[in-house]
């Protein structure tokens, strides 16, 4: 499944390279129109990432997303800046299908394995941030790719299979944004040690060629982001080469 990905800022949809707020680009289409146009073009899915809720929970866009959610014919995943269960359950009842949980998953693991055990592992992706080390080993970042830990995403997963995790989202921080190519051999590994869970791969995607590879070595999803939003590719060329790879 191919997942367009809408970052929002004050209501607005930006781009990050890398996860930098300085490295910001806003984009002019409003996010329930572009959210509608990947409708029309076969989306199923959206992916919405409310990074001012990221920056502080306080300024969560809860409005807008409940809007977007609940006018827009898509079924939604969304995230930032998800640290309590009242959060998780703000955005569920806004109409949010799939929570997705990050720094708080590498953080506060029995948490997480409470809320999986609660609402299903079907209600929650566990948004997992890498960078990876000259050894090849993938190391999770928190707190918006600003603090480095040192739990490979192996040790982070321990705990949470235990508990019904099934959706996992992994982005190579150093992908993200920069158009250059996805990490299929990445992809390949997680998919290799954890075939029970379904792999979300973030960052890097530039050409309709970088989807045909990540299906060919058993991804399930993919969120799209920038490719989609600098016209690299249209998203209904994406799904015609998704279906055929």
């Amino acid at each position: 499944m191919l997942i367009p990905a809408i970052d929002l800022i004050d209501g607005q949809v930006v781009r990050l390279r890398q996860g930098d707020f300085n490295r910001q680009t806003t984009f002019a289409s409003s996010p329930l129109a572009l959210a509608q146009d990947y409708q029309q073009q076969g989306a199923e899915w959206l992916h919405l990432v409310d990074l001012d809720g990221a920056r502080n929970p306080a300024q969560r866009q809860l409005p807008l997303i409940t809007e977007i959610a609940q006018t827009v014919g898509l079924r939604c995943q969304a995230g930032g800046g998800v640290r309590s269960r009242t959060d998780l359950e703000q955005l569920l009842q806004s109409g949010i299908e799939r929570v997705v949980v990050g720094s708080v998953a590498v953080q506060q693991p029995q948490l997480v394995s409470a809320w999986l055990r609660q609402f299903g592992g079907e209600r929650i992706v566990v948004a997992i941030d890498v960078n990876i080390a000259a050894d090849g080993v993938a190391y999770a970042a928190t707190n918006g790719w600003q603090a480095a830990s040192q739990q490979p995403i192996e040790a982070v997963l321990a705990p949470l299979l235990t508990n019904g995790c099934q959706h996992v989202l992994c982005t190579d921080i150093s992908r993200d944004g920069m158009l250059n190519g996805s990490n299929v051999a990445l992809y390949r590994r997680l998919k290799q040690h954890y075939p029970q869970l379904q792999w979300q791969a973030s960052g890097g995607v530039a050409s309709v060629d970088d989807l045909r590879q990540l299906k060919q070595q058993g991804c399930d999803s993919v969120i799209l982001g920038r490719a989609l939003l600098d016209g690299r590719f249209t998203l209904k060329e994406a799904l015609a080469c998704w279906q055929n790879a």
